[in-house]
């Protein structure tokens, strides 16, 4: 078998055993509404929370061995990459760098911050059309092989990712 095809394969699972508790979730909530998904269009509302739980937080910072970086509401680091731009914002990463290099969705609705600057947090509509989250103009990013939160396993991949801090600007990596 082709290892990029192995590789999408364990990833493309991955992200389907991780949609599972949420998908159950969702079934034995008891409301009568159904999500539509692709009908729903709104422009993201982002709301500075500090007092909310990190899972409820779309953005928020945490000390890792490269100091302070900005996770995502389930703590992994994110990531900044290169060849994007910051101003004005494009993202770059499609196809196979998407499959390793995840990228935040920008999702219609109020989303909590915590700890990071509410005015620096945006989005930016990808090449396949989707929209994708940045903060301070930089299009955001999970490496999928950091394993648990506070892992910055992606951090100077190839050169070119690197951890964002709350100042928007990239982690240095520590000696």
């Amino acid at each position: 078998m082709h290892p990029c095809r192995s590789r999408r394969g364990r990833l493309m699972a991955a992200a389907a055993l991780g949609l599972l508790p949420l998908a159950l979730a969702s079934a034995c909530s008891g409301g009568s509404q159904a999500a539509t998904g692709a009908e729903a269009v709104a422009t993201p509302v982002y709301t500075s929370d500090a007092d909310a739980p990190a899972d409820n937080a779309a953005l928020s910072v945490s000390t890792t061995a490269l100091g302070k970086v900005v996770v995502n509401g389930e703590g992994f680091t994110l990531y900044m990459f290169a060849h994007d731009s910051a101003k004005p914002s494009h993202a770059t990463c499609d196809g196979e760098c998407a499959l390793t290099w995840e990228p935040v969705s920008a999702q219609a609705g109020s989303v909590s911050v915590a700890g990071v600057d509410q005015r620096a947090v945006g989005e930016v509509t990808r090449s396949d059309g989707t929209k994708q989250m940045t903060y301070e103009g930089w299009p955001l990013y999970r490496y999928l092989p950091d394993q648990k939160p506070g892992d910055t396993t992606g951090q100077g991949q190839g050169g070119l990712w690197f951890a964002i801090g709350p100042d928007g600007k990239k982690v240095a990596a520590t000696s």
